[in-house]
C-alpha cells in the first residue's frame, strides 16, 4: 500500500518552534522548525494490520508514548519545513511497506570450485616449502 500526502494528514499533528543555529536576528524571532507528531495506534485511518507493520518496523523511532516524531528545521520558512517533513513522513511510511525480495541461495559453479582448489593446493604448495627451509 502506498500512502500519498493528503491521506494522514488529518491525523498529523504539526508543532511549531524556533530553529537554532546560524541564521541571523530571524532565528530569534520566527518560528520555522516544524515537528509532525503521529500517534499510530490511535490512527483512524490505518488497518490494523498497517498498525502492527509500522509499529514493528518503526519500533527504534517511537516515542515512550507510540508516537512517531519527525522534525524539520533546514528551510528558512515554516511553510518549506512543513512541506520537507511531510514529504519524510510520508516516504518513512511507505518504506516500512516494501516487501523485500526472499533471496535465493545458489551453488557455485564448476569454475569457482576449480579456481578455490586450485588456490588452495597453491597456498598450501607455498607453506609446505617454507616449513621445508626451515627445518634443513
Amino acid at each position: 500500500m502506498k500512502f500519498q500526502p493528503p491521506y494522514l494528514n488529518n491525523e498529523f499533528v504539526f508543532k511549531t518552534s524556533r530553529s537554532g543555529g546560524a541564521g541571523g536576528q530571524n532565528v530569534n524571532k520566527v518560528a520555522t522548525k516544524v515537528q509532525i507528531d503521529f500517534n499510530i495506534a490511535q490512527s483512524q485511518l490505518l488497518e490494523p494490520t498497517d498498525k502492527a507493520i509500522l509499529l514493528e518496523k518503526l519500533a527504534n523511532k517511537l516515542s515512550n508514548e507510540g508516537v512517531l516524531q519527525i522534525i524539520a528545521q533546514t528551510e528558512r520558512t515554516q511553510l518549506g519545513n512543513k512541506l520537507i517533513a511531510l514529504k519524510k513522513i510520508y516516504a518513512l511510511i511507505n518504506k516500512c511497506f516494501i516487501v523485500k525480495k526472499h533471496r535465493k541461495a545458489s551453488k557455485p559453479t564448476k569454475t569457482s570450485i576449480e579456481k578455490r582448489l586450485v588456490s588452495k593446493k597453491l597456498k598450501s604448495e607455498t607453506k609446505r616449502l617454507r616449513n621445508n627451509n626451515l627445518i634443513d
